[in-house]
């Protein structure tokens, strides 16, 4: 697994350069990044969930250990946050801290981890829907708790919020493909163009991330002892406790690898826009998601040591 992770996170990392080249040359700049960003979360994450489940025929067991996976990492992503956040409420009047309890769980397990989670398991296709099922969990969070430490207002943790966004619809489009066996009447051309705007989604992000770093002072980025703080705990710490959690459990060593393998992800790209959105901490954010982007092609590797 060492060596396969290793060269999925290099040809993933691989995909920055054009969009950072691109940005040297002026011919891209950080204005264009928000309606990039909008075709990633409104359309290519809708399309991502929708491949997904294509990708598996129906199974009442795959259902009920997909409705496991939702239990299990919407629990360890929970119970980490609320572990930081008893260690670290007391500091909470300072928004680093309240970024730091969500930037060190939450990641990037769409665009990023589902690449990497078929590569490492290419046997075993419900990884995917495991994946779309941990974006559902993350997104649950970050519309709430994240939303929440973003502003130190409690308004946002709300049913509502956590039902409306983008995740979540596309997982009710995506759910009658896996049920009722949608892809089956659906000409191949018109499931060919599903699985093509689903297949853009990383390299859009990575492109994203590229502008991203080429518009920022690599000093600035690389400076900052708590980002590296953040890194550590999100590429390290949480994926470690995933995994020891996990150990505890009467899960399959499947489950087992896609929980931990997803929690090593770094720092998720939608902390970045809902931090600008919100003005809060948008440039910690921003270096968050560079650093530990950038760090976690020597750390997954590594934590993939830990898997059979």
């Amino acid at each position: 697994m060492f060596s396969i992770s290793l060269s999925t996170v290099l040809v993933t990392l691989f995909y920055m350069i054009p969009g950072f080249v691109i940005r040297k040359m002026n011919k891209a700049s950080e204005a264009h990044l928000q309606t990039l960003s909008g075709i990633l979360i409104y359309i290519c994450t809708p399309f991502l969930e929708i491949s997904a489940f294509m990708s598996l025929d129906f199974s009442m067991s795959e259902t009920v250990e997909m409705i496991k996976f939702f239990i299990v990492s919407f629990c360890l992503q929970s119970v980490f946050m609320l572990i930081l956040y008893l260690i670290l409420k007391h500091r909470y009047s300072e928004s680093k801290y309240r970024l730091l309890t969500i930037a060190s769980v939450l990641g990037n397990v769409g665009f990023f981890g589902m690449p990497i989670t078929r590569a490492l398991l290419p046997d075993n296709p419900e990884v995917a829907c495991y994946c779309a099922v941990n974006m559902v969990t993350m997104n649950i969070l970050i519309f709430t708790v994240g939303v929440f430490c973003l502003t130190n207002d409690k308004k946002y943790i709300s049913v509502k919020s956590a039902l409306l966004n983008p995740t979540i619809f596309g997982f009710v489009i995506a759910l009658p493909f896996y049920i009722f066996g949608v892809k089956n009447i659906l000409p191949n051309p018109l499931i060919g163009a599903i699985d093509t705007i689903a297949d853009i989604s990383t390299p859009l992000c990575m492109f994203i991330l590229g502008i991203r770093l080429a518009s920022t002072k690599l000093k600035a980025v690389f400076c900052k002892p708590i980002v590296y703080i953040i890194c550590f705990m999100k590429l390290l710490v949480f994926p470690c406790f995933c995994f020891a959690a996990s150990c505890l459990l009467p899960v399959s060593p499947v489950f087992r690898s896609a929980v931990t393998i997803l929690a090593a992800t770094p720092c998720a790209s939608v902390i970045l826009a809902l931090s600008e959105i919100h003005e809060s901490e948008p440039d910690m954010a921003a270096r968050c998601l560079l650093v530990s982007t950038v760090l976690c092609f020597i750390t997954i590797p590594i934590i993939t040591l830990l898997l059979k």
